[in-house]
């Protein structure tokens, strides 16, 4: 589907975060647009400074994939009309805020335990910053400017 930028970042805030509140929601929508304006490494390299390669970049968003694991995913972007708090964050996050405690932080995931680990992924790029309700965020380490 063509959505508009706003559109969509919108979507993968609620199919992300949206059971995380909004600091939640925030920081989720920080990492997003961390990626989209990085100067260096990976993302630079596949986002190209454009949120949509970034969000569509392959296997980086379980919400943007229609499987999992050979199942239907039934969380995805396009399952659910995002409220008007996922617009505004959306807002938030385009005019350039982030959210404190999250301001270089390009990963992001559920542990579905108590504990994050202290980088991510395996290959060391990420450094753990902060949880945040259910997410664990991570910092990229100087490995990642050679991603």
């Amino acid at each position: 589907m063509a959505y508009s930028s706003r559109e969509l970042l919108a979507r993968l805030i609620k199919c992300e975060a949206g059971g995380e509140g909004e600091n939640g929601m925030k920081a989720v929508a920080s990492v997003v647009m961390n990626r989209v304006n990085i100067s260096y490494g990976e993302y630079l390299k596949t986002g190209q400074g454009d949120l949509r390669k970034v969000v569509f970049q392959p296997f980086q968003f379980t919400c943007t994939l229609t499987t999992l694991d050979g199942q239907v995913n039934p969380q995805t972007i396009y399952a659910s009309e995002p409220d008007e708090l996922h617009y505004q964050i959306a807002d938030w996050a385009l005019s350039g805020n982030k959210l404190w405690g999250v301001n270089s932080a390009l990963w992001y995931y559920n542990p579905f335990s108590p504990n994050c680990a202290t980088y991510f992924p395996a290959t060391k790029t990420g450094v753990y910053v902060t949880r945040i309700v259910q997410h664990c965020f991570y910092n990229p380490t100087p490995l990642y400017a050679q991603t």
